[in-house]
């Protein structure tokens, strides 16, 4: 198998992974989400935190699967034995996954900051 052919091989066994990742990501936003709303109905301060706590972690991971995705996309740009089109959609590709990246940082830095949880996060 040539090189360019196992090398795609082994980033798509990657995106594999991140949507298992992505999976538990789901089940732990629902937990998250009965939490705030305990926290809402009830005033349960212990809701409140694990919500928070919860919402952190989820975040840290997503980080990580943006930046891989941002490695990936950066490694991409850098190949130049690429067509105009190509190169240009490689382009986008990285400003994309940077927008993604930095939002991320954005979701995680509001949810440090915001002890009153008065800001909806609805990026994950």
């Amino acid at each position: 198998m040539n090189q360019n052919i196992q090398k795609r091989m082994n980033q798509i066994q990657i995106e594999n992974n991140i949507w298992i990742i992505y999976l538990f990501i789901i089940g732990f936003s629902f937990y998250a989400n009965y939490l705030e709303k305990d926290y809402f109905l009830t005033n349960n301060q212990n809701s409140k935190e694990t919500y928070r706590k919860i919402n952190t972690s989820i975040f840290t991971v997503l980080i990580i699967v943006y930046a891989y995705f941002e490695k990936d996309a950066i490694e991409s740009f850098q190949d130049k034995k690429k067509s105009t089109t190509q190169q240009k959609y490689d382009t986008l590709i990285l400003i994309a996954s940077t927008a993604i990246l930095i939002s991320g940082f954005i979701f995680l830095y509001i949810i440090l900051e915001d002890n009153n949880l008065e800001e909806e996060i609805a990026f994950n």
